[in-house]
């Protein structure tokens, strides 16, 4: 309650409206790319692959770098590999380490689904002006590096995980 009595409704608005818009994003992004035969976490993995020139990467810094477990990152590997999309390799300098790699396969699937993706944000964005898009680039990337460096105070004071 304010002090006047009344309840601060919109005191949580911006967050369940974040909450929303991925979530709804996320729902109309696993619709396209159903008929492609791969999930939204499929084509995470492909996208994170595809940031590195060689387009691979050793798979625990992979299960970092998307912040999945290792029995989880497992399953989505070997979905991406019995569809020919990926393939693991040994490490040539840890032998117990497992290198991800992007097939052809995958590189084309993965630009079918860049440009689904384009589509979509286009489409999303269309009522939008330019600067408003930058203001609400801007917006969400202070509240990014703020959240971050709160985590980070968090841990180091023993508040987090």
């Amino acid at each position: 309650m304010d002090d006047s009595g009344a309840t601060n409704a919109n005191q949580f608005r911006l967050g369940f409206l974040i909450h929303d818009v991925s979530r709804l994003r996320r729902t109309v992004i696993d619709k396209s790319l159903k008929p492609l035969g791969i999930t939204r976490s499929q084509w995470w993995v492909l996208s994170n692959l595809s940031r590195h020139t060689s387009h691979e990467m050793v798979q625990t810094e992979l299960a970092s770098v998307l912040d999945i477990g290792k029995v989880a990152l497992g399953g989505l590997l070997d979905r991406l590999e019995a569809g020919g999309y990926i393939e693991r390799k040994a490490d040539p300098s840890d032998r117990r380490a497992k290198r991800i790699a992007m097939t052809r396969k995958g590189e084309e699937v993965l630009e079918l689904m860049q440009e689904r993706g384009a589509d979509l944000n286009r489409e999303t964005l269309c009522d939008i002006s330019e600067a408003e898009i930058r203001a609400a680039e801007d917006i969400m990337y202070r509240m990014k590096r703020r959240l971050i460096e709160m985590d980070a105070h968090m841990r180091r004071n023993g508040n987090g995980a």
